[in-house]
């Protein structure tokens, strides 16, 4: 019965990456829909208090300066207008000379776009557009660059710290060969860097801005997330105490912040790749291992690895003979924890797949058939995800 009522909602003729595709974006749907629910109710009442207090505020200054509703409104769009040109009435640095356009610009490649500053000439606007174009694409490549070293340096560090720790206390030199890190390792090392340089951040804005340490935190997920909101903005007063020293610590923290939680979100992504992985096997247990509904409930693209399952031939050079994937099942069915490398080997070949596809369009024909060259033309790796799975392959192989 409850593999008819899995057919009869359609996961039958799905494989496994469409499915998980649907199953990520009504996850996000769900999680949109409670994050509007929550909000919606800590600042609705907040924002129906400001209006009350500003309406009040509107009618007493017109009744006590005998102006016009209408030409306080038109005053007050006027200065709107003004106020997106970059002027304020407390005093601000020039949003255009040279340091101004450089924190513009700044903003504009890293995707954070807070918005206090934004072009408003035509030739402006044409020339953010192709300037942005290369910008964000040559600092995505370098947070990428980044999360390939940082990957590389803490799996060598903790790989270090395993083989130290192996003969109880003494260093060895060779180690397990089939050794890697824990992705929830990389991931709480991850947290406490983002955590230790948002509360230095923090404690730097609050002193200098003059905020509280509570809206320095926010401003700093804020801006190292890319989110950008533009409500708080550091480095905006004309004049600082040692204002050069605080400029380029603004600008280290933000860097350092970005490439920090970007390697972070990454990070995450492969965590709740597997939650979706542990949902969607959830889904296909009421068949019980019955073939009742064609492609028992998920069909498997014929070229994905999945583990414990047969294979009549190597695909793309993986390391996924019997020995580990049992393994690898014995580790999940236990309940410890997934290590990057033993789920990144489940998903080689679908972003092999990709690989190939941009491969063949840059070189402008086929690759080849050969299990050899086809591990050669996929070896770099395209996007974050392939990044860490090069990198974590390579030192796990090293040694």
């Amino acid at each position: 019965m409850a593999c008819r009522s899995a057919c009869a909602c359609g996961l039958a003729p799905l494989n496994e990456d469409n499915a998980r595709f649907l199953l990520l974006a009504l996850l996000i749907i769900l999680y949109l829909l409670c994050g509007a629910a929550v909000f919606s109710a800590l600042e609705q009442p907040k924002e129906k208090q400001a209006k009350e207090k500003w309406t009040q505020r509107f009618e007493h200054f017109t009744s006590k300066h005998n102006l016009s509703r209408g030409d306080l409104e038109k005053f007050l769009r006027f200065y709107e207008e003004a106020n997106l040109a970059g002027v304020r009435v407390d005093a601000l640095r020039p949003r255009w000379d040279f340091t101004g356009a450089f924190y513009f610009v700044g903003t504009v490649v890293s995707t954070i776009g807070f918005g206090m500053t934004t072009p408003a000439t035509v030739g402006g606007k044409i020339f953010l557009i192709f300037y942005g174009l290369i910008g964000c694409a040559a600092t995505i490549l370098f947070f990428n660059l980044f999360l390939e070293r940082l990957i590389t340096v803490l799996a060598l560090v903790l790989k270090a710290c395993y083989q130290m720790r192996s003969k109880d206390g003494e260093p060895t030199r060779g180690g397990p060969a089939g050794w890697k890190p824990s992705v929830y390792c990389v991931m709480l090392i991850l947290c406490l860097g983002a955590v230790l340089i948002s509360c230095c951040a923090s404690a730097m804005f609050a002193a200098i801005e003059g905020w509280s340490y509570m809206d320095s935190l926010y401003f700093c997920f804020v801006a190292f997330s890319t989110i950008g909101f533009g409500d708080l903005v550091s480095s905006q007063r004309p004049l600082y105490q040692h204002q050069t020293a605080y400029r380029l610590g603004n600008f280290l923290f933000i860097l350092a912040g970005v490439c920090c939680i970007y390697s972070l979100f990454n990070v995450i992504s492969i965590v709740i790749k597997q939650v979706l992985n542990w949902i969607l096997r959830a889904l296909r247990r009421p068949c019980g291992g019955h073939h009742c509904c064609p492609g028992n409930a998920f069909r498997r693209r014929r070229n994905l690895v999945v583990p414990s399952q047969p294979r009549g031939r190597r695909d793309l050079s993986v390391e996924t003979d019997a020995a580990n994937e049992s393994d690898l099942d014995g580790r999940r069915m236990s309940g410890e924890m997934i290590s990057m490398r033993d789920f990144l080997v489940a998903n080689k070949v679908s972003l092999a797949i990709m690989q190939k596809h941009l491969s063949e369009a840059a070189n402008g024909h086929q690759a080849q058939s050969s299990s050899t060259e086809q591990n050669d033309s996929f070896s770099r790796g395209v996007g974050a995800l392939a990044i860490m799975n090069n990198r974590l392959v390579e030192t796990s192989e090293d040694r």
